[in-house]
């Protein structure tokens, strides 16, 4: 089992695991990924109750969502980065503290504004934990190994936002939406204790940075690492559709001729961790040089997809299938840049992540935005060519930067 969660350097080889991360290390921190990111999630389908308990209007309701988004904004630029800068353990044992703590507080709430910085810190620490457990996964793994382990990690965070909407109307349908936020602080602080017994003991190379700097190293990595500025450009794109979709669905599948309930619209997001587990394995191919090649093919699945999804209304099957090659296409490429990513500066792989992240929360603001606008005035045959479009663009993005970027995919 290793012995240290550092990254790779070349002055602390010994650190780096010298045989494959054991299967229950990966599965360990895919799940502790999953339920880190699902707290993020949780209000989504509970906005009714909250509303209707803490007398909000519409716009009071939308900002426990928009509470929520900007700590995870916030964890992104400001917390991810210290797992460069300080020990990785002590660090995700405190978050996870602290994540608890804001958990509680979110059940226990009586006001509007306590419920509102509740919802802010549960979005700044499960964001935080999430994306931490992830750089801890790939300074674990062996470079030879590390977009498989990235990929099974990322793997538990797409079930944890699938299953997220599903478990919290489950739960709140049966105890009321205070025990959603109860049962996870308790999960919290069972995943605290697996943590601090299993999590290897802190790492010895850390960046001699202060805070400030480490910021701005963040910054300086956006503006010289190209392949970090191609990658994250396709994801901003691809994230940018995937969430034209998903912000659209809960709308055109609780109207005619579906009409879902809300616990309907949920379950049915679970078809997608179908795709979304198929897509995990794409961090195979990264480790055995056909990133590049690969990444094409998934964004024409992503492209492909909006041909069923465009016929969804028709027919529940056509929606089944193309929410599936979404999710295989989208998350696919989601673990390729990842691989990617990870290669340019093991010492940095916390900033990495970060910087590659901020990528991802333009995309799926501008594709919410942008959704929910042309559904209103053009339907969901318009929410689908406005995906195509999207996806469309990521591949020819993708075309345009191949030639460059094919000898740093191998």
């Amino acid at each position: 089992m290793p012995s240290d969660c550092v990254a790779e350097h070349s002055s602390t080889e010994r650190a780096v695991p010298s045989r494959a991360l054991p299967r229950a290390w990966v599965a360990m921190l895919a799940l502790c990924a999953a339920a880190s990111v699902s707290n993020v999630y949780f209000a989504q389908p509970l906005l009714e109750p909250l509303a209707r308990e803490f007398a909000l209007s519409d716009a009071w309701a939308g900002g426990i969502i928009g509470a929520t988004q900007a700590g995870c904004a916030l964890a992104l630029a400001l917390v991810v980065p210290l797992g460069d800068r300080w020990p990785r353990k002590p660090l995700l044992l405190v978050q996870l503290v602290l994540l608890t703590l804001a958990l509680l507080a979110v059940a226990l709430a009586e006001v509007r504004w306590w419920l509102l910085l509740g919802m802010f810190s549960v979005g700044l620490l499960g964001t935080a934990m999430t994306q931490g457990l992830i750089a801890c996964a790939a300074a674990l793994a062996q470079s030879t190994e590390r977009g498989r382990v990235v990929g099974a990690v990322q793997g538990g965070v797409v079930i944890g936002v699938l299953l997220a909407r599903a478990v919290a109307g489950w739960i709140a349908d049966a105890a009321g939406w205070r025990a959603v936020y109860t049962v996870s602080a308790g999960l919290s602080a069972a995943m605290l204790f697996m943590l601090w017994r299993s999590l290897p003991a802190p790492p010895t190379a850390l960046s001699p940075m202060r805070y400030a700097a480490l910021l701005r190293s963040m910054w300086q990595l956006l503006l010289t690492e190209r392949v970090l500025q191609v990658r994250g450009l396709i994801g901003l794109l691809m994230f940018a559709a995937f969430n034209v979709f998903w912000s659209a669905m809960a709308i055109a599948l609780s109207a005619p001729p579906y009409a879902l309930s809300p616990a309907g619209i949920g379950a049915f997001g679970l078809v997608g961790a179908i795709g979304a587990l198929a897509a995990a394995r794409a961090g195979h191919l990264a480790d055995r040089g056909w990133a590049q090649t690969a990444t094409g093919v998934a964004l024409g699945l992503l492209l492909l997809a909006w041909w069923p999804l465009g016929l969804g209304l028709q027919h529940l099957a056509w929606l089944i299938a193309g929410l599936i090659l979404l999710d295989l296409g989208g998350q696919a490429v989601h673990v390729l840049n990842q691989s990617l990513i990870f290669r340019l500066q093991p010492e940095a792989h916390s900033r990495l992540v970060g910087a590659y992240m901020l990528f991802y929360a333009a995309g799926s603001g501008l594709g919410a935005m942008a959704s929910t606008a042309v559904y209103a005035s053009a339907g969901w045959s318009g929410v689908c060519v406005l995906g195509a479009v999207l996806s469309l663009a990521a591949l020819a993005f993708w075309a345009a930067t191949a030639a460059w970027t094919r000898g740093q995919a191998r």
